[in-house]
C-alpha cells in the first residue's frame, strides 16, 4: 500500500526499541529523526516541523508528559503526539490525554498498526493547518516553511518564518517582544538581545524579495507589519 512520507520525531531512550522503530519508519521512505531524552525531544519539536512525535513516557530526564506539554506549547504548530508506553491502565491513558497526547500505544505493539496510527494522526492534523496565509502581497505557506512577496521567495530562516508568522497572524495589531520571543524559545528565552538580530536578519531577506521597511518597530512594546497594502488594480 502507498504512503506518502511524513516526518515523524521518534523520542525513546531504549536503542533497541528506537532502532526498530526509525529502522521501520526509513523503510516506508519517511523522514525520522531521533531524541533520546526529553530535553533533546523539546528542543528539535520546537524548531522543526513534525508530522507527528512518537513520545516514550519513560525518559531519564524528564517526565514524558511534561515533554508532550512543552511541545504542544512551543512547536511552531499544532503536532499530534502518540504516546509510547508500557503503562496500560486506564488512569496512566487518561493523565497521557490530559496532558495533551493525541493517541496512545501501549508496548510491546505492531510497527504496522503504529505507521496506520501515524497516517491518521497527521491526517487529522493537516486538517488543522492553514494552507496558506495572506497579508497583502505577502503570502505564508506555513506547511513548507515558505514565503512569498508578490510572488518572489524570501529566503527565510527557521526563526525569521516563525516572527513571520506570528506578525501576520497579528496583523494590523503588533506583536510584543516578550511574545515573540516565546515564540522562539519558549519559557527559557536567551540573555541575550538574540531576537533584535533575528528581526534584524528577517528584515534583509525581505529586503531582498523587494519588501523594504516591511517590519516596523512599536517603541516599548515589539513589531507589527506595515505597508503590506494590496496596490490598487
Amino acid at each position: 500500500m502507498h504512503r506518502p512520507p511524513l516526518s515523524i520525531l521518534v523520542v525513546e531512550d531504549h536503542p533497541t526499541i528506537a532502532r526498530q522503530i526509525v529502522d521501520f519508519l526509513d523503510g516506508l521512505k519517511w523522514q525520522t529523526d531521533h531524541a533520546g531524552t526529553g530535553a533533546l525531544a523539546i528542543d528539535l519539536a520546537t524548531r522543526g516541523a513534525y508530522d507527528v512525535v512518537l513520545l516514550d513516557l519513560n525518559l531519564p530526564d524528564m517526565d514524558g508528559l511534561d515533554v508532550c506539554r512543552a511541545i504542544k506549547a512551543n512547536a511552531p504548530r499544532n503536532v499530534p503526539v502518540l504516546m509510547l508506553t508500557a503503562r496500560d491502565a486506564f488512569e496512566d491513558k487518561a493523565r497521557g490525554f490530559h496532558g495533551g497526547a493525541d493517541d496512545y500505544v501501549t508496548k510491546p505493539f505492531d510497527l504496522r498498526e503504529l505507521a496506520l496510527r501515524c497516517e491518521a494522526l497527521a491526517r487529522r492534523g493537516q486538517l488543522h493547518v492553514r494552507q496558506e496565509t495572506r497579508v497583502g502581497p505577502l503570502t505564508l505557506l506555513p506547511r513548507e516553511k515558505r514565503a512569498l512577496y508578490r510572488d518572489v521567495p524570501v529566503a527565510l530562516t527557521g526563526a525569521g518564518f516563525r516572527i513571520l508568522l506570528a506578525l501576520c497572524a497579528a496583523y494590523p495589531h503588533a506583536v510584543s517582544r516578550s511574545t515573540l520571543m516565546h515564540e522562539l524559545w519558549g519559557a527559557n528565552p536567551p540573555d541575550s538581545d538574540a531576537l533584535k538580530s533575528h528581526v534584524y536578519a528577517l528584515r534583509k531577506q525581505l529586503e531582498k524579495a523587494g519588501a523594504p521597511d516591511l517590519i516596523a518597530t512599536i517603541p516599548q512594546l515589539g513589531y507589527r507589519l506595515h505597508h503590506v497594502h494590496v496596490d490598487p488594480a
